[in-house]
C-alpha cells in the first residue's frame, strides 16, 4: 500500500488541491477538473494505439535488423531513418519516449535515438504543412534547414557528453523497462 502511495503521491496531492478550489473557488475547481479529464480523454486515445504500436515493433522488428540501420555503425542510413521515423510520426511528444525506449532496446545508438526525439517534436510533415500555408515558404524552409542542422548537431554534443558508463546506464535503463 505504502509503494501505490508512494507512487502516486503527485497525483494525489494534485486531486486533493483540485478539491480545495473546488469548494474554495467554484468556478477555478470545475474549470480544472474539466481541463484534467479533457487531458485524459486525449491520452486515453493517443496512449493505447501507441503501446499496440510498440508491440508491434518489439515483436516484428528484429533487434540485428534495428542494428544494422539504426546502430552504432549505421551512418548516415541511420541518420536519415531516424529522421524519417520522427517526421512522419503522430501524436505528442510523450508518445515518441516510449519508442525511444524500445529501440535502445532493440540497439538503437543513441545518436540516432536523439535525432529520432529531436525530427519528432520539430519536424512533423503535418506541422510543415501548416506552417507553410500559415506563415510562408521561406520561414518553413528556413526552418527547416536550421532543424536538419540543429538536431544532428545537439546530438552529436550530446553524445560528445556522455561518456560509456552513462550510455550503459541509459541501455541498462531500456532493457528494464520491458
Amino acid at each position: 500500500m505504502k509503494k501505490i502511495i508512494k507512487r502516486y503521491r503527485i497525483f494525489v496531492i494534485l486531486f486533493i488541491i483540485n478539491l480545495y478550489f473546488l469548494f474554495i473557488k467554484p468556478e477555478i475547481g470545475k474549470k480544472s477538473f474539466e481541463i484534467t479529464f479533457k487531458n485524459l480523454v486525449e491520452m486515453l486515445g493517443i496512449i493505447p494505439p501507441i503501446f499496440i504500436l510498440l508491440g508491434l515493433l518489439d515483436i516484428w522488428v528484429k533487434k540485428e535488423t534495428i542494428i544494422k540501420f539504426m546502430g552504432k555503425d549505421s551512418g548516415i542510413k541511420g541518420i536519415l531513418l531516424s529522421f524519417l521515423m520522427g517526421s512522419t510520426a503522430a501524436g505528442p511528444l510523450y508518445a515518441a519516449f516510449p519508442i525511444a525506449g524500445i529501440l535502445l532496446k532493440k540497439g538503437t545508438s543513441i545518436f540516432n535515438v536523439l535525432i529520432f526525439i529531436g525530427a519528432w517534436s520539430t519536424m512533423k510533415i503535418p506541422l510543415l504543412i501548416f506552417e507553410f500555408s500559415s506563415l510562408g515558404y521561406n520561414f518553413t524552409l528556413l526552418r527547416l534547414g536550421l532543424n536538419i542542422i540543429g538536431i544532428p548537431l545537439i546530438a552529436f554534443i550530446i553524445n560528445i557528453f556522455l561518456n560509456e558508463n552513462d550510455k550503459k546506464n541509459i541501455y541498462q535503463l531500456a532493457k528494464e523497462k520491458e
